[in-house]
């Protein structure tokens, strides 16, 4: 009987204990410093934390503790639905707060499901002792800094090997699946909803592979390509932000009385040549942080997903500081300076520490360094701002630990409402199809002309806010695939 309860949680058709799993609800804050429990406590919101088996194959081993809060509906109520905003190893306490807001009339007719998943946030954590975050790092412009960074991704495997060996085979995105089937135990309900961004979609498409008919209305933003999810996620999305940083020194030459960067987009990017020139000769010194041909990439790459004005101006701002340290050091504004503190000191070491362990847990890559510079030098003309970012060696060629199951095979008939903007430089819009292949029940929204990662309430179109809405309330997905402007 034991082993038939392990091959059926191992194939995801069975609960993972004897007796059904108890959250223990209670206040959100933790302290007068945290700020985001306040939050949740002001507005209504329980949180409590979930007791599940770290090792899924021994239910009844060692477990691990989940972390979630839960804003109850207020309204006619249609169910529990749960969230997850991405990463991978993206915090999801707080997104009942927003989500509320952006589900309009919907919202107030759900359980919103905030999950920390396993090793983020709240949950039980994973760190891995980083001195910064590491990844995704550029592999520079020459055999020699790419020989750096190399070195550098090598180093961050080695400190997970140290600081967190034990857990790694266990941080897998079917084990968080089958951890949010442990919540839909645990909160009694028979089917849940469920809306995910980014590598969210990925997820959300794994758990209705492996959870079939326990889903009620499901929405996937900023879709992932489930064959080609993993440790090189970011490989096909060169091209997309080659163009996404086009369109802005086109937006930026429009406006070159404020920011003096040019009044063509060639001039523009002319700019952008030089800062990546001078960083290539002796780095760019930006208050106390020094910037390299390895980490200077993220700071023009992080923050382009979003075409919309204000996020322009501070892409802009972005790089007037980069340009002027071209010339010698200089201080940062107060969100280039948070971004630094993000990418290069240890503050953020246990998130990027299970963005790292997920996809290297998921699926295994070349071991081989020269498989990767190969392929940037292959792409280095046609993507030459990001190709060697988007393409460079990851931690996962060093990983310590096999992948202990095969990647998820998406096939099934499963309803899901995909939604895309066309221009996506995260997660590029030939995604949504192959996702959609995949998920054959799945109906597609597009938004287009849009340069935008993650769509329903963050972009503002109505068309698309509506649409999902009226999906949400309704639980009928359209008869065909739709389009907004």
């Amino acid at each position: 009987m034991k082993l038939l309860l392990v091959l059926a949680l191992l194939s995801g058709t069975a609960h993972a204990t004897e007796e059904p799993p108890a959250i223990q609800w209670h206040h959100c804050q933790l302290n007068e410093a945290d700020a985001e429990g306040a939050a949740l406590d002001e507005a209504g919101a329980e949180c409590g934390e979930l007791k599940v088996p770290l090792d899924y194959s021994r239910p009844d081993g060692p477990k691990i503790t989940i972390a979630m809060s839960r804003l109850k509906a207020t309204g006619d109520r249609i169910g529990a639905m749960v969230l997850n905003d991405g990463g991978p190893g993206g915090p999801g306490l707080t997104m009942p707060l927003r989500l509320r807001v952006a589900m309009k009339e919907a919202g107030s007719r759900y359980d919103l499901i905030g999950l920390d998943p396993r090793f983020v946030g709240r949950s039980t954590p994973v760190d891995c002792k980083l001195p910064l975050a590491g990844w995704p790092w550029s592999g520079g412009s020459d055999r020699s800094s790419f020989a750096r960074s190399t070195r550098q991704q090598a180093d961050i495997a080695a400190r997970c090997a140290e600081n967190a060996g034990s857990v790694l085979s266990y941080i897998t995105t079917r084990n968080t699946a089958r951890d949010i089937d442990q919540v839909r135990i645990a909160l009694g309900e028979e089917k849940i909803s469920y809306l995910g961004y980014s590598y969210g979609t990925y997820l959300g498409a794994v758990y209705l592979q492996l959870f079939p008919g326990r889903t009620d209305r499901v929405v996937l933003d900023g879709p992932m390509d489930p064959s080609k999810y993993g440790p090189q996620l970011l490989r096909d999305v060169g091209p997309a932000n080659e163009a996404a940083l086009r369109a802005w020194a086109t937006w930026a030459a429009a406006r070159h009385s404020t920011y003096q960067l040019g009044t063509t987009t060639a001039q523009v990017l002319a700019k952008i040549d030089r800062i990546y020139r001078v960083t290539a000769e002796k780095g760019l010194r930006i208050g106390k942080y020094t910037l390299d041909e390895g980490s200077m990439p993220m700071v023009l790459f992080g923050p382009l997903a979003d075409d919309r004005d204000p996020a322009r101006a501070t892409y802009a701002e972005f790089v007037q500081t980069l340009l002027a340290a071209t010339n010698g050091p200089v201080e940062p504004g107060e969100k280039l300076g948070g971004f630094l503190e993000l990418l290069l000191t240890p503050a953020f070491s246990q998130l990027i520490s299970a963005q790292i362990a997920i996809p290297c847990g998921d699926r295994a890559v070349s071991r081989d360094p020269q498989t990767y510079w190969r392929d940037i030098q292959q792409h280095r003309r046609a993507e030459p701002y990001f190709g060697s970012l988007t393409r460079m060696i990851s931690p996962c060629a060093f990983w310590p630990v096999q992948p202990q199951e095969p990647l998820t095979r998406i096939a099934n008939r499963e309803p899901a409402l995909i939604v895309a903007a066309d221009g996506d430089p995260r997660a590029i819009y030939a995604n949504a199809a192959q996702l959609q292949k995949g998920l054959t029940k799945a109906r597609l929204l597009t938004l287009k002309n849009a340069r935008k990662h993650g769509v329903f309430g963050e972009y503002g179109n109505d068309c698309v806010d509506n649409r999902v809405v009226s999906y949400l309330i309704s639980g009928r997905l359209p008869a065909t695939d739709q389009t907004c402007y």
